[in-house]
């Protein structure tokens, strides 16, 4: 009998609230006056508002406001609403929730206040008496040693789903609208005297966004606002926290694009914040212990994984937060991701990482090298992308510094700034190719005068089929025939021909030192799979750049030749690869590959046409492999047992065994590049030849098309 009265009695109260609607306000206006009564007979200063009964009598003024809207249309106001309106009870909670006054107040307001912007349906921030105390209760969060963390990032979160759902709303909660006119405020009634009260749905949209001259007059605090008290709950121990933050900034930022977008762009300080943010994360980043090998193989690390862990470690906290801004900038309508992105540029780039690119200690330079190379690799977004370009190539002597380093007395510095040439080269944008070696090829003046317009499918004289072995780079320093590679065999398809070019080469590689075939392993067609994803990719990201399909006329003008930074690095490091290291080697045969796979033509003449004729003193990247093959055959004539020792090597670096203390270590390792980078170019030129030139795989390009499984990488 007793658990029955209980039971009766606990309906009774959960139907307190669901009394008829005329009945509704008296029951809103006797939890609210139980509120006030509370401060009125209290003794007790110190008794947290846990153990009094005002968490109880603001959830149920709550659930009659939800009520009440539920049971009238969304044009009309009911009475409890205006009562509260009216009478200015968020004003006072708000008050309350400052002092403190019982201790926990605060908690309880932020609460009420989430629920009742995320509850309601009525547009309710753009009237006088919400958004004054909303505003009021922003300035309260994100405060140091808040113990409300929370609840507060719920509350600013429901504070920004508002602003979602009514875009003219953000100007009121940007801005300290009390310092403008009166006549551009919003009433919060109508008044008692109009027979025909404008519903509240009709008001909010008679408000007009917010003129910049309006905006400047009244700027964004430094440190107070919504967008601070986000970007500071981004910092919070707490991971929950620090997500919930982050997606209310998201929600703001992706607000359709119009004068919300133009607000947020140009009269607040969103783009400065979360720049500065980013800024701050760097700085913490120990730039000369840096592991650069962890960084660039760092994996994508997305924002939302902070959830998952309650601290990260600083290089964690920065790549989440870069991906955050990326995700950010993808999403944002266009000026505010230009904007976000300009900051980006100024903020980051140029204040922070810029000293230490320049910076003198190697350790610093390796480190922010290091980073730089991964967020290049990361980023997809853009707006970002585009400043990360323009931050490369028209910072002062910035760019040439970087390629300078790809030849740099420190291996790690060269194959670190080698990998940031690699990652620029897979990203798309234009400029990327057109600055650093388009520019420089577009004159041809690498060509001998006079023989520019050399027929493609032509035969050739047997004389002109050496001009090869008269490279300039060649033929001053190896007189002896003895040791030259092997004569080109003449083509059946003609000079120029696919064909042609695989077997040119291939056949740079003089027999006594292959060694592939030692292990049974395959010859270019197991490149060939490689080779094609590799055109793929760079065809893929080349589509929209309009590129020529034909040669430009060679320059009229005599003028030496100017390789680039890029090339000229590029090429010199080739003409020493066996005399590198292997890892070295390998990074830089991939920029070339990669290189060689673009489709512009003069990168397929320059980097890819053995039979080019040059002018004085150029090189091509060709002539540079015959000069590095004529070199070879002097330098093996001091090795004894080269087959076994090439072979010895070659299991060594597939793992097979493990025998690194012979001699000619590093020599060894450099044929063995050479005999894989001539294939993998041979496979890129079989597989770009025939789409560019519509040749068939088989009969019109004089080779079988491969078959068998792709060798998997070099070795």
């Amino acid at each position: 009998m007793e658990a029955f009265s209980k039971l009766t009695s606990m309906l009774l109260n959960a139907l307190e609230t669901r009394e008829p609607t005329a009945d509704l306000l008296d029951s809103f206006v006797d939890h609210w006056k139980s509120v006030t009564n509370y401060y009125i007979e209290t003794t007790d200063d110190n008794r947290p508002v846990g153990q009094t009964d005002i968490p109880w009598r603001l959830r149920q003024m709550l659930d009659i406001l939800v009520y009440e809207e539920k049971q009238q249309a969304v044009e009309d106001m009911g009475p409890c609403l205006e009562y509260l309106l009216q009478h200015k009870l968020l004003e006072t909670l708000s008050t309350l929730a400052k002092a403190q006054y019982p201790p926990g107040m605060l908690q309880q307001v932020l609460i009420f206040f989430s629920k009742l912007l995320s509850q309601m349906q009525k547009p309710l921030l753009q009237l006088l008496n919400v958004y004054r105390p909303v505003q009021k209760l922003i300035r309260l969060c994100a405060l140091p040693g808040s113990l409300t963390l929370k609840e507060e990032a719920h509350f600013l979160f429901a504070v920004c789903s508002a602003v979602r759902k009514d875009l003219l709303a953000l100007r009121y909660i940007l801005e300290p609208l009390d310092q403008q006119p009166a006549s551009s405020q919003p009433q919060l009634s109508p008044p008692a005297s109009d027979p025909n009260p404008t519903p509240l749905c009709t008001q909010s949209a008679e408000f007009s966004p917010v003129p910049s001259a309006a905006c400047q007059s009244s700027p964004v605090l430094p440190e107070s606002g919504l967008i601070w008290a986000l970007v500071q709950l981004t910092n919070s121990q707490r991971a929950s926290v620090r997500l919930k933050a982050s997606e209310s900034l998201l929600l703001l930022s992706s607000l359709p694009a119009g004068p919300s977008a133009d607000l947020l762009s140009a009269h607040s300080q969103l783009a400065e914040l979360l720049a500065g943010k980013l800024q701050e994360l760097y700085v913490l980043l120990p730039a000369d212990t840096l592991d650069a090998a962890a960084l660039q193989s760092w994996p994508h690390t997305a924002w939302r994984a902070d959830s998952k862990s309650e601290c990260a470690d600083s290089l964690s906290s920065f790549f989440m937060w870069l991906d955050f801004l990326d995700q950010l900038t993808s999403e944002a309508p266009q000026v505010l991701a230009v904007k976000v992105a300009q900051c980006f540029h100024q903020v980051w780039l140029l204040s922070s990482l810029h000293p230490q690119l320049i910076h003198t200690c190697e350790q610093v330079i390796l480190g922010s090298t290091a980073v730089l190379c991964a967020v290049v690799r990361l980023l997809t977004s853009w707006p970002l992308l585009d400043q990360l370009v323009h931050f490369l190539l028209k910072t002062p002597s910035l760019m040439p510094l970087v390629l300078q380093r790809c030849d740099h007395i420190s291996d790690q510095i060269s194959m670190m700034s080698l990998c940031l040439v690699e990652e620029l080269l897979q990203k798309p944008h234009r400029d990327i190719l057109d600055v650093l070696v388009l520019s420089f090829l577009q004159s041809r003046s690498y060509l001998l005068a006079g023989q520019e317009e050399r027929p493609v499918e032509s035969s050739q004289s047997s004389e002109d089929s050496q001009d090869l072995e008269e490279d300039p780079f060649f033929s001053d320093s190896f007189s002896d025939t003895q040791l030259l590679p092997p004569p080109l065999p003449h083509p059946p398809a003609g000079l120029g021909s696919t064909a042609d070019i695989v077997n040119s080469f291939l056949c740079l590689v003089p027999v006594q030192v292959r060694s592939s075939q030692l292990l049974q392993e395959g010859g270019y067609e197991s490149y060939v799979h490689d080779a094609h994803t590799l055109v793929t990719q760079c065809q893929t990201l080349s589509l929209s750049w309009d590129w020529p399909q034909g040669l430009p006329c060679p320059s009229e003008e005599e003028a030496h030749f100017l390789e680039g930074p890029l090339l000229k690095v590029l090429l010199d490091r080739l003409g020493r690869v066996l005399e590198q290291p292997y890892e070295l080697n390998l990074q830089l045969t991939a920029v070339l590959s990669r290189l060689s796979a673009y489709s512009h033509p003069l990168l397929q003449e320059y980097l890819l046409d053995p039979y080019i004729p040059l002018s004085p003193c150029s090189r091509s990247l060709f002539s540079v492999l015959i000069r590095v093959m004529g070199e070879l055959m002097q330098r093996i004539q001091q090795i004894p047992d080269l087959p076994d020792r090439l072979l010895n090597t070659r299991r060594d670096l597939l793992g097979m065994s493990h025998n690194n203390g012979q001699e000619h270590l590093t020599l060894l390792k450099g044929i063995i590049v050479l005999e894989e980078f001539c294939k993998e170019l041979a496979a890129i030129a079989f597989v770009k030849l025939p789409m560019e030139k519509d040749l068939p795989g088989s009969p019109g390009s004089g080779l079988d098309p491969p078959h068998g499984d792709a060798f998997p990488d070099t070795p």
